[in-house]
Order: structure tokens, then sequence, then C-alpha cells
């Protein structure tokens, strides 16, 4: 695409950005691979409201924090176009989408019973996330697996976590590691991309925007900060507290605000890495779902608009539809529902709001940059 075929706007209103995000909402199929490719291609590639260079960089700082690396990505870059209610609504639109879709499943699965015709209703869809994420892969690949090291790394990564179950943050943290050290031992190697190295460009909305010194709220504020920890925090808190003293400690709704507001702190490495320990918790340690029950669940998450991570909504609505005492199954399911994905996204937000300037800084800071020092725009970003 050139550059006549996709002029940059001077700037994006933030009507035409919530079309944006809404329409990323409900397309965003085939987990974290298919939806960061989406958000690529339609905000780098298309539209042009961030360079790659800048783009690559919210990722890999949104790759760091607990929770949905590609809801926060979109958080963060809808912050940064339009400040905080920009990063809430392209937050929300990547989330309700998805979220109302399984709650109806949930409902269906709940109410029918009938697992075959689910399966053969999504059949179809099922094919066409697959080619979503296959295309995902391989456009990532090529851009990502620059020489035959980069190559044996990725296939070492697949085999620990393919063939020897190695979890994912170790296999994460390995991979960095070996990156590290790699490039001070072995440069040419480990080469910095040339579009990393040449920092972020002027001819896309945000670069230009931040250039001209127009984006004031990238500016640190430690009040700004403790605002945000606060207020997030009384969000987050207060239904586990209120469900807590309503129906009791030991109600599997209350049960489930808790343990999910748990994993939301520990979530690191996205959604593939978090979904073996909440299946162990649910189905081995509270026995609220069977095994079964939990590749259902997952089966839906794959096929539905969203973050993966909805899978807990599924696994909430189903607990506490079977199991919640003194509410009806519905409107336990319900309640169940959405209070865990309340409690599961606030805290994504909270991270992106509270400390929006760690992103520029992954790709700048020496142990990751030996050899490049960073621009003057790169700093203000």
């Amino acid at each position: 695409m050139n550059d006549q075929a996709n002029p940059v706007p001077a700037s994006v209103s933030f009507r035409d950005a919530l079309l944006v995000w809404a329409r990323i909402g409900c397309l965003s199929f085939g987990g974290p691979a298919g939806q960061i490719a989406l958000m690529h291609r339609e905000l780098v590639e298309r539209r042009r409201w961030i360079s790659e260079s800048r783009f690559l960089h919210a990722l890999n700082y949104c790759m760091l924090l607990p929770g949905p690396e590609a809801q926060q990505l979109a958080t963060y870059i809808g912050w940064l176009m339009h400040r905080t209610a920009g990063g809430l609504a392209a937050g929300l639109f990547f989330i309700v989408p998805g979220c109302l879709v399984m709650l109806s499943l949930s409902v269906l699965y709940a109410t029918a019973g009938d697992v075959p015709l689910i399966a053969a209703l999504f059949f179809g869809l099922k094919a066409a996330v697959l080619a979503i994420v296959v295309e995902a892969v391989l456009r990532i690949g090529r851009r990502a697996l620059r020489n035959r090291t980069m190559v044996l790394v990725a296939v070492a990564a697949f085999v620990a976590i393919y063939a020897f179950a190695v979890p994912f943050p170790a296999i994460v943290l390995a991979a960095a590691c070996v990156g590290v050290v790699g490039r001070h031992l072995a440069p040419a190697a480990f080469p910095i991309p040339a579009e990393i190295r040449a920092g972020p460009d002027t001819d896309h909305v945000v670069d230009a925007a931040l250039a001209r010194g127009e984006l004031t709220h990238t500016q640190p504020s430690v009040r700004r900060a403790c605002v945000v920890v606060a207020v997030a925090s009384i969000l987050w808190i207060a239904p586990v507290l209120g469900l807590t003293a309503w129906l009791g400690a030991d109600a599997v709704i209350a049960r489930q605000s808790v343990f999910f507001s748990q994993a939301a702190m520990v979530t690191f490495g996205g959604a593939y890495a978090v979904l073996a320990y909440v299946a162990q918790r649910v189905v081995e340690d509270f026995h609220w779902l069977t095994p079964g029950q939990m590749l259902d669940g997952l089966g839906l998450a794959e096929t539905t608009p969203g973050p993966l991570i909805l899978v807990v909504q599924f696994v909430a609505f189903q607990a506490a539809y079977q199991h919640q005492i003194g509410l009806s199954p519905l409107a336990a399911g319900v309640l169940g529902s959405f209070v865990t994905v309340w409690v599961t996204f606030v805290p994504c937000f909270l991270w992106i709001f509270s400390v929006p300037r760690g992103s520029k800084r992954c790709g700048t800071i020496a142990v990751c940059r030996p050899r490049c020092r960073p621009s003057r725009r790169q700093s203000s970003a």
C-alpha cells in the first residue's frame, strides 16, 4: 500500500474512532494472534493511525502485563488517541460484543444442553477461525523470524510447550533471556529490526501528534496514576466485598469473584498461559465444571469474537447455574458471568491507565537496545 492509496489524516475524530473500534470488536476472532494481526492491518497499514515501531513497542509492553494483551493493546492505542475516554471505548468495544455472544451461548448450553447442535452451528466458523489463525501465524512469522537463529528459538519454544508442557511464562522468560544475552554475545544473529532502529516516523496520526507536542496526557503524572489506582481499585474490589456480604463467603458467586480477581493479578503471558491454570482450579480443585464442560467452553471462546479469556465467563455462568443456592439458576448464571467479566477486565484498564508510558520504554532501555540510542521523538512518546 502506498501513501497515495492511504493518505494520512490530520486527525481522527472520536466518532470515527468509535466506529473503527466497534468494527474491530465485532471481527476479533481467532484469539490473540488473529486479533493483533487485525489491529495491525486496520490501524498501521490501512488507516495509518500509528507507526509500525510504536505499535510493536506498545505490544511488547502489553505482553509484559497480566491479562489479555490484544485487549490491552487496543485500550492503550485508544488512550493515546483520545485520552481516557478513548481507552475505555476501545477496550470496551473489544470486550462487549464477545461478552454478549458468550452469554447467549452459555444460556443456550445450560438450558438446551444440545452440544452437538452447537458444534454443528459453529463448524463452519471454526474452519474460518483456523484460517485466520494460520494467516496470522504466517504473517507474524515472516515479520519476526528474520534469520536461522530466530527460527531455532521459535522451534525450541514450540517443542518445549508441545512436547514437554513447559509453562508458557517460563518459555517467554527463557526466550527473552536468550535475546538479551544473544544480542550482546552475537549481535549479528539478533539484529535490531530496521523499523525499531529508525524510531517512530511522523507519517502516522499518533506519531505526528506526539512530534507536535499535542498529546500532553502522555506525560508522566504521579497524581494521575494515584487517582487511577484508587478509583480502579474501588471499582474492582467493591463488587467482591458486596457479594461476599450478601451471599456469604462460601457462595459460589462470591468465591468466583475472589478467584478470578486473584487470577487477574497473575495471568502473565496472555489467555493461553492462564487457561491451564484456570482449568486445573475449576475442574480439579473447585469441582465447578467437568473436563468436558471446560473443553466445550474453550471451543465456544475460540469461535466467538473478543478475548479468548472470555472462556472464564462461560465457566462462571455454568458454575453459578449449577451450584449457586438461593437464586434461580438463570439469575445466578447471569450474575456470576457478569461479575467474573468485571473482575477480570477492570484490572486491565488499571494497568494501562496507571502506567501508560511504559510501552515506549520497552524498546529504548539499554538492555534491549545496547547499540541504538533512542531518538528525541521516541523519548517524547
